[in-house]
């Protein structure tokens, strides 16, 4: 199967979060309400550098693949 690279979630137990979860290397979920990350990926050993610059860059396209598909909506 392949997956999209993200994917939106939500929870009825948290009616005010908007998750967003990346499913290709390094996995993870956003919160676009804090930008809480939890990862699903052990990044023991990788360079942190560029593991900070790869999610910087991530998390701005999170929140862009969010704004199109609300735009779906409208």
């Amino acid at each position: 199967m392949t997956l999209p690279k993200f994917l939106l979630a939500d929870n009825s137990e948290f009616p005010e979060d908007i998750f967003v979860l990346h499913t290709e290397f390094p996995r993870f979920m956003i919160n676009l309400k804090d930008d809480e990350i939890e990862w699903f990926e052990d990044l023991t050993g990788e360079n942190e550098e560029d593991i900070a610059t790869e999610l910087a860059d991530l998390m701005d396209k999170a929140g862009e693949f969010y704004d199109a598909e609300m735009k779906l909506y409208e």
